[in-house]
């Protein structure tokens, strides 16, 4: 019987929501295949994390929790995720930057073909093949492993969050196996983060991007509207390029991939590295004074105006609309 194994993410003890895409995957895979899931919490405080993840009907969660794995290190987790693995067909994780730094090292270790960033599950006669975006989702290409072992991580914009059905699975503990040489050789030095009250990026509901029209008033256009929606804040690489925004609020085909319920793209043009950011997201606002801006034709509404003057007034009715 074919079986799927999710590998979570987890930090500070909780979950990320990026693996409740990887969970839908895992789901979607298991009745394709006739097959049961499970999930691999591994980490610091993969314990107190598995609790939340018994409840998504997964067969069990696995936990992998031990001092050497306290901060992560895509040396020291491989070992214990391959071995982990071992009975599974399909082993797949979200397509953050932990799971791109991870899984293909896992790949090397099960000797594994690695189909990475997919938008779709393609079954057919009890086989799979992976749908992948290609030039900046301008084209999309069918990958097939012809390997035993499937090492997959999924597009979190294309598989929506997975929620709780009910239940607990049983939770088991495996033991961590060391890093060895390549271990040996990396050391945690340190982890940066930027505190924010606002949603983080990648999970919120509504984002609300700017582009480089904006200029130095970046934060005073857009802080208002945010606050206002409960919103994270995003920006196109030619904000964060030209220091109008932070580089970790870049949305793009070299930044970050969201699809918000809500996006507001300000005084963004559109370029197609951009758009293979956002384009998935649910609905798409516009505002920009160029008439002829390539973001007009993904958007579902479009406001051809003066952002400096647009943006207050927005602000100012949903602030009396909501009153």
């Amino acid at each position: 019987m074919a079986s799927v194994l999710v590998v979570a993410e987890i930090a500070e003890g909780k979950v990320k929501k990026t693996t409740h895409s990887a969970i839908t995957f895992a789901q979607k895979a298991a009745q394709a295949l006739g097959g049961t899931f499970s999930i691999l919490a591994i980490g610091g405080g993969a314990k107190a994390a598995s609790s939340e993840l018994s409840g998504f009907g997964a067969k069990e969660v696995v936990v992998a929790d031990d001092a050497s794995l306290a901060s992560y290190l895509a040396e020291r987790y491989a070992p214990t995720v391959a071995a982990a693995a071992q009975g599974h067909t399909i082993v797949v994780a979200t397509a953050s930057s932990y799971g791109k730094d991870l899984m293909p090292r896992v790949a090397a270790r099960l000797g594994a073909g690695y189909a990475g960033d997919i938008s779709e599950l393609v079954a057919e006669g009890g086989a799979v093949a992976y749908r992948r975006p290609m030039f900046a989702g301008n084209a999309f290409g069918l990958a097939k492993v012809e390997t035993p072992v499937h090492v997959v991580t999924v597009r979190q914009s294309a598989f929506p969050a997975a929620e709780p059905s009910g239940g607990s699975s049983p939770v088991t503990e495996t033991k961590v196996v060391p890093g060895g040489k390549a271990a040996s050789s990396v050391e945690f030095v340190g982890l940066e983060t930027v505190k924010s009250e606002r949603p983080e990026l990648t999970e919120a509901r509504v984002v609300v991007s700017g582009g480089r029209a904006l200029k130095e008033r970046f934060e005073e256009i857009l802080a208002p509207l945010a606050e206002t929606l409960g919103a994270a804040v995003g920006a196109s690489r030619a904000a964060c390029d030209a220091g109008y925004a932070p580089s970790d609020l870049q949305v793009g085909q070299t930044g970050k991939i969201v699809a918000p319920q809500l996006y507001f793209a300000i005084g963004i043009s559109g370029a197609i590295q951009h758009l293979a950011g956002m384009k998935s997201s649910k609905v798409i606002v516009a505002i920009n004074k160029d008439a002829e801006a390539p973001i007009f034709q993904v958007a579902d509404y479009g406001l051809v105006a003066d952002l400096f003057q647009a943006v207050p007034e927005l602000v100012k009715q949903i602030k009396a609309a909501k009153a």
